[in-house]
């Protein structure tokens, strides 16, 4: 199937899905959530009516309740819940075929008669006031977005939603930095289960596999509380992905991108496989069943045989052109709904995304070995490079919700293709020659959570049981990474030959399975006349890694004239079979004892955390958590020896945060607590993989030891009016131990070795600001009313001390950023359907590796980033374009060796390493809802 073909089957696929929907409803619904104004907690069983009318409610499990079948018209509604002051919110409209929200405070009865006390509020009262509720009464200090936000930013990802929250970004385009602190800092959860890595290198989670349109809400946790995990030292990101819909719908959406670098030019590379369209190109490039299991039955073989076995390889070096065609973006989305009878709800979300895009780079290459000076370089290399990326995937999400008990089964499913064609010119002045250089490397990536999980309310003491099972699988396979190199003798017109060293082809397998489970039980007590809560939890996470690899060159078996010719054929005809027999080319096996190794890993932990109401402004949530961890790495290294990276751990992790109201819309928090930071697998591992885009081989240290953080906080918020916030927050965390990527000692310039290993110990202080307000003090009418200004903005100061570990001293913490900006003008008219957003984006330099004496730190730059949309809503409002702007100033990702005391790239001193820039995009996509839209 050609990419054409998939393109037209994926548009016809989810039309099909769209015609099996029929929903066009004549009556209108209201729904919500009812919590507590003190707490945020919801409350359940609270009894919602409707004024002149027998229609009501009760809210379930998750403090929601549903009035459907209502004829359009304004309602004045009721809700009573023992111990409350009971509210009356009058003037709710009711539209047909739409569905209104209405959520609710609900504030305790000062007056202990028995005498009702009502309160009145308008529909629009009672909703900023609930949006107070769930903005002031988190337990830790936090950041979080809501969906209506997602919305409107051009954001189609989890990633780009992650770069709009206060203090955090993305590197990579997919991996989140929190305070700037790298992503091994950082942990995230999905639906209450810890999410494993996705990537085989580091820890880290690649957030860009989630459709932004699924996410119900993200909350980034910066500070700890017992019943989190406690593997951070940065933010804990909480992903709630949606299940139960208010309504029955069908959503389409489908898109296309225009880059002005890639798009319509010609995209290069080896001979395509037809499944790569759709995520599924390993098969055909793994190695051949017939050969040879392993090494040793490979290197016993006589050379005839050796021959007979490399001839069952392809000769897949040949070049292919074609048209980098506009990026693809498809999308539908069933959501399902059934109400019962006795007040039982059963729904589900169903969601299928595809994802394409080709983009084309042109990477300039330096290195130096010179200390002292910018002015000789060892290697000078240009790399064009075609990028081609298939992701795609679904999540099924299905629950059933009854009173006071919902059970819930939700699933995803992620595949991501990841195919790299570059071609390198340029000199190597260490060895005197002229580079024609050509690699292709493909990976293959899934993902397959699972989880089923139950909340649960019982008993006269109103108490909370909830319980999570989950498993994970993750799989990345690098199947024939092949590489071949040329070169000449600088300033000659000698023919290129062919370098059998470089000349190569690398197959690799990863697989992790995960399999954890958690209870929580909250337990409400009163005291001192005020309600507070225990909570009690358990955790466990089993994890289980096998890595295994594979790794050939082609040796030349010719002599004199003959091996001089052979060496000299071009790279399309060198390895064609005539080329692969026992007096020509055969393939060397040299594959080490590291190049595999398995891993396991035991996390078990119980946490008591009390949450004490002290007083009717003062709030104590405290407590501690205690982990059991347990982690081996089962390989041998190049001596054939066992590695011993066999650790145990059994931390005690206290923390608390306190909340002082100084007032009904502000807060002022403290917080401290203790974290931990553990190494990953692929950390500890012997295994040493040589990258040719960086020229850099990668290893592990089974030394490293797991880094202990110590965090402070301190916060003041205030929330204005519904959707601002101005937050004030200082932070110090002291690392004892904390883990870097680290260039060995032991590199040159034709080979830089990166490592990791623990610093004694680094400290960080910072300073973080969050605004965002809308600009109606200006006007309450028209465009101003409409306008809301948001910025965040963090400035952070960090110091590593080394010890008597070597390296560069007075630096930063290697992956800390130094600040972090964001902002952005937001214009929404709900009468027109008109949205329309700026959004700015700005990290600091960082530290990308870490130095040795007399080679300096390589920094990561920084660069602005402008980002545009313009959305309209059409065909009352069931449908809606997006126009794009990506990346609007486009400039470039430097790469650099910092040559003086300014952390600052500057051209003229500093040592340039990598230069690409990305281009601009501009994309256009246009969503449907069959159904009601809200």
């Amino acid at each position: 199937m050609n990419q054409k073909l998939f393109s037209s089957f994926s548009i016809i696929s989810i039309l099909l899905i769209t015609l099996s929907i029929n929903v066009f409803a004549q009556t209108g619904k209201i729904t919500g959530k009812v919590t507590d104004k003190t707490t945020g907690e919801t409350l359940i069983g609270l009894i919602v009516g409707i004024d002149g009318t027998t229609k009501g409610a009760v809210t379930d499990i998750e403090g929601r309740y549903s009035l459907q079948g209502l004829a359009p018209g304004k309602y004045n509604l009721s809700f009573r819940y023992l111990g409350y002051q009971t509210k009356n919110v009058t003037g709710v409209e009711v539209k047909s075929g739409v569905v209104s929200t209405l959520n609710v405070i609900m504030e305790e009865s000062a007056s202990k008669s028995l005498n009702e006390v009502v309160v009145t509020a308008t529909y629009k009262q009672a909703t900023v006031g609930a949006l107070y509720a769930q903005q002031k009464n988190n337990v830790s200090i936090s950041s979080g977005i809501s969906s209506d936000i997602i919305k409107r930013s051009p954001d189609r990802n989890t990633s780009d939603v992650l770069k709009r929250v206060s203090g955090a970004s993305i590197q990579e385009n997919k991996f989140i930095i929190v305070r700037g602190l790298n992503d091994r800092y950082n942990s995230a959860l999905i639906n209450n289960a810890i999410l494993s890595s996705t990537e085989p290198d580091k820890k880290a989670f690649s957030f860009d596999i989630f459709p932004s349109n699924l996410i119900e809400r993200i909350v980034i946790n910066k500070t700890a509380s017992p019943d989190l995990p406690g593997d951070f030292a940065g933010g804990i990101v909480q992903i709630f992905t949606k299940d139960v819909p208010d309504e029955n719908f069908t959503e389409i959406s489908v898109g296309q991108g225009y880059n002005n670098i890639s798009t319509f030019k010609d995209f290069k590379s080896n001979v395509n496989s037809e499944n790569k369209w759709i995520g599924f190109s390993a098969n055909s490039r793994a190695l051949p069943a017939a050969f040879p299991t392993d090494r040793q039955s490979y290197a016993t073989l006589p050379d005839a045989q050796k021959a007979d076995a490399s001839r069952l390889f392809d000769n897949s070096y040949p070049e292919s052109v074609s048209t980098a065609i506009p990026s693809q973006n498809y999308q539908a989305t069933v959501g399902l709904r059934k109400d019962l009878k006795d007040d039982a709800t059963v729904g589900s979300i169903i969601s299928l995304t595809y994802r394409s895009a080709q983009n084309l780079y042109q990477f300039l290459r330096n290195d130096w070995d010179n200390p002292d000076t910018r002015t000789i370089y060892a290697k000078e290399y240009y790399d064009a490079q075609n990028k081609f990326n298939v992701t795609w995937g679904g999540i099924a999400n299905f629950s059933y919700k009854k009173g006071n008990n919902k059970i819930s089964f939700k699933n995803s499913y992620n595949r991501v293709l990841d195919e790299l064609y570059y071609t390198r010119t340029g000199e190597n002045r260490n060895n005197l020659v002229d580079v024609d250089f050509r690699s292709n490397e493909l990976s293959e990536k899934s993902f397959y959570n699972t989880q089923f999980e139950g909340d649960h309310l019982f008993g006269k003491k109103k108490l909370k049981f909830n319980w999570n099972l989950n498993y994970a699988n993750i799989n990345r396979s690098q199947p024939d990474l092949r590489t071949i190199e040329y070169t000449r003798s600088i300033g000659t017109q000698l023919p290129f030959e062919m370098v059998d060293r470089n000349s190569r082809r690398f197959f690799s397998d990863l697989s992790d399975n995960n399999i954890g489970g958690s209870v929580n039980l909250s337990i409400p007590f009163n005291f001192k006349k005020e309600v507070n809560t225990l909570k009690v939890g358990l955790l466990g996470l089993q994890k289980y890694r096998d890595f295994s690899s594979r790794i050939f060159n082609y040796q030349t078996q010719a002599s004199g004239a003959e091996a001089a010719r052979l060496i000299s054929l071009p790279f399309n005809e060198i390895f064609q079979p005539e080329n692969i027999r026992a007096d020509r080319f055969i393939l060397n096996e040299f594959t080490n004892n590291p190049d595999a190794y398995k891993g396991q890993s035991t996390l078990g932990a119980g946490y008591l955390m009390l949450d004490n109401k002290l007083s009717e402004k003062l709030r104590l949530v405290w407590g501690s958590r205690l982990e059991y961890f347990y982690q081996n790495i089962d390989g041998t290294d190049l001596s054939a020896q066992p590695v011993d990276a066999e650790e145990i751990y059994l931390d005690v992790l206290p923390s608390f945060n306190l909340t002082y109201s100084l007032t009904e819309k502000s807060n002022l928090r403290l917080s401290g607590s203790k974290t931990v930071t553990r190494p990953e697998f692929r950390e500890l591992a012997p295994f040493a993989f040589f990258d040719y885009q960086t020229t850099a081989s990668l290893s592990g240290n089974p030394d490293l030891k797991r880094s202990s953080n110590y965090n402070a906080d301190i916060r003041f918020e205030t929330y204005p009016s519904a959707g601002e916030a101005i937050t004030v927050s200082a932070f110090y965390k002291y690392f004892q131990n904390p883990i870097e990527l680290i260039a060995n000692s032991s590199s040159n310039s034709d080979l830089r070795r990166f490592s990791y290993q623990n610093a004694n110990s680094a400290i960080t202080l910072g300073l973080e600001v969050d605004f965002r307000k809308t600009l109606s003090f200006i006007s309450d009418k028209g465009f101003f009313n409409n306008t809301t200004f948001f910025a965040n903005a963090s400035y952070i100061k960090s110091e590593v001390s080394l010890g008597n570990v070597g390296g560069n001293q007075n630096r930063a913490l290697q992956g800390q950023s130094p600040y972090l900006i964001n902002g952005g003008l937001q214009y929404s008219d709900s009468k027109l359907g008109l949205t329309l957003s700026t959004l700015y984006n700005r990290i600091g330099q960082r530290i990308n590796v870490v130095g040795f004496q007399g080679y300096q730190d390589w920094y990561e730059n920084s660069r602005d980033v402008v980002d545009i949309q313009i959305s309209k809503q059409v065909f009352k409002s069931k449908g809606e374009f997006k126009l794009n702007v990506s990346d609007l100033l486009s400039q470039d990702f430097v790469t650099y060796q910092n040559m003086d005391s300014q952390n600052a790239f500057n051209k003229d001193i500093d040592r340039n390493i990598f230069t690409n820039n990305p281009g601009r995009s501009i994309s256009l996509s246009f969503s449907y809802k069959f159904g009601n839209r809200n």
